[in-house]
């Protein structure tokens, strides 16, 4: 049976008067504790690495075993934060849903919180850290050598990257049995949640791999969920990996043919797709001397080889965003003239601060039991500049335990929920026919594309106004979302100086 929300704590019940409706402004208060169905919350702040701006929330934990199916074994606590309605709260709550695999929801929402303004007018929005990340018992590598999953990416050296995932298992087998921290897994604590708190149901907003729980979630509880908004969309079919390397390729040429198609950018840098093939070939064969460039936060000097994977994880995580990947021509013709610094500032300033926000060992337990015995390397005759990643993966999860998948987890998610769907042009990791591909099975779902833009988009355009409308309305159909003609491309630099007018 489902238990009411509680919207007053006791202390706040003398304040009421007949006649005023005062529950859900009251609960928009941080200052005092407050309790959701048999939760019971504390005034908390969440924030974000470089964010200036808190946002103030309240805080619980729920404990839960840690083997769903076995009640009398290890238990964890779920770390779950509540940002309360502004005024007189829906029923049914929002759940933001993190990506990664391995974000934790309740460090990632500052970054987007301007996004849900409106939706937190009428529902209150909860964070639910994922097992394996944030407060849920976090499964974080040791980083022995300093280097990030970014680097982990590249496979020129599958037995250091095998090696580096067994000491990562070794260090977090006395804290954690690492089959049970999969997408199957947290579907169960958000159920275990959603009873906690009483809600009858809830929409569920996730943000990449976070559409992947979303849709676990929704194909596992179907008359649970009222709403779906699927941001830059995990299909259930290619296994997450699997077409990465394509996806990339697929992005980056297109940047590139738009800096060749704009006089300008052109003109600035010539052909950069042939010379980014002949640094990569001198890369391989590691050509190059060390090289001092200033620390991108800091300001210190430092010094350093560039590396492929240096290279790499700059353009595919700078091809995320559209700002940053206006900048791509620019750092390809700079590296390429034989100036990396700017490269390897920026390399550094990802190790750091990405490595920070993925929960490596939770990352593996959800590629290594749902996607990698799925994925198949490419064919070597097949030309490429760049290195497959399967191979990176395949080799770091020979050393991790799996967990169980269910029958269907390959099966679409098919039925009547309302859902919203939405993809960049230039996604470098979910392109858009992701969502083509989960919207064709649901009966009331709508896909909208935003022209030149990429990966996880909820505060574009007038992008928040559009989710709040659909999860007030429950018709992602009858949207008017004519405002997203609106949003067009950012024209590639020319220079430091940026783009031309």
């Amino acid at each position: 049976m489902d238990t009411p929300v509680r919207q007053l704590s006791p202390g706040w019940r003398y304040f009421l008067r007949p006649g005023l409706v005062l529950a859900g402004l009251l609960l928009a208060m941080p200052a005092a504790g407050a309790s959701l169905g048999e939760l019971e919350f504390e005034p908390c702040v969440l924030t974000a690495a470089g964010l200036p701006r808190p946002v103030e929330a309240r805080c619980a934990t729920l404990e839960v075993p840690e083997n769903p199916a076995e009640h009398g074994g290890r238990r964890i606590e779920l770390a779950l934060a509540w940002v309360p309605a502004e005024g007189q709260a829906e029923p049914d709550p929002v759940f933001f849903i993190a990506g990664g695999p391995g974000q934790s929801a309740r460090e990632s929402f500052p970054m987007v919180a301007p996004a849900f303004a409106d939706i937190l007018r009428h529902r209150h929005v909860l964070l639910l850290d994922q097992r394996g990340t944030g407060g849920s018992n976090l499964l974080q590598c040791p980083e022995e050598d300093g280097a990030s999953w970014v680097s982990r990416l590249t496979p020129d050296s599958p037995e250091q990257l095998r090696e580096f995932a067994a000491r990562c298992r070794d260090a977090l087998e006395p804290l954690a049995d690492l089959r049970f921290y999969t997408t199957t897994d947290a579907v169960h604590d958000l159920e275990r949640v959603r009873q906690a708190i009483g809600a009858r149901q809830l929409n569920l907003v996730g943000v990449s791999y976070g559409t992947r729980v979303a849709q676990q979630y929704a194909k596992a509880h179907p008359e649970r969920v009222r709403t779906l908004v699927l941001d830059s969309v995990v299909a259930p079919e290619p296994p997450l990996g699997a077409e990465m390397l394509e996806n990339f390729e697929s992005a980056l040429e297109a940047q590139l043919a738009r800096c060749a198609a704009t006089p300008a950018c052109s003109e600035a840098f010539g052909p950069v797709g042939d010379a980014l093939g002949e640094l990569l070939g001198l890369l391989h064969i590691g050509s190059f001397m060390p090289t001092q460039f200033r620390d991108a936060t800091s300001g210190e000097w430092r010094e350093a080889t560039l590396r492929t994977d240096h290279l790499l994880g700059v353009l595919r995580m700078y091809a995320y965003m559209p700002l940053t990947a206006t900048l791509l021509p620019l750092l390809i013709a700079q590296s390429t003239s034989g100036d990396f610094s700017t490269v390897l500032a920026l390399a550094g300033m990802l190790e750091r601060d990405l490595g920070n926000m993925i929960a490596q060992g939770m990352y593996y337990s959800v590629i290594c039991s749902e996607d990698a015995d799925a994925l198949v390397p490419r064919d070597p005759e097949q030309a490429s500049l760049f290195d497959d990643p399967v191979v990176a993966i395949q080799a770091q999860c020979e050393a991790w335990p799996r967990g169980a998948l269910p029958a269907d987890f390959r099966a679409p998610l098919t039925g009547e929920i309302p859902a919203l769907l939405i993809s960049g042009e230039y996604d470098p990791v979910t392109p858009p026919r992701y969502g083509d591909q989960v919207a064709a099975e649901l009966r009331h779902a709508r896909h909208v594309v935003l022209r030149g833009q990429a990966h996880s988009l909820l505060s574009t355009g007038c992008m928040p106004k559009l989710v709040a409308r659909f999860i007030e309305s429950a018709d992602a159909l009858a949207l008017d979302a004519a405002c997203l003609e609106r949003i067009a491309p950012l024209p590639p630099v020319s220079g430091m100086h940026g783009w031309e007018p």
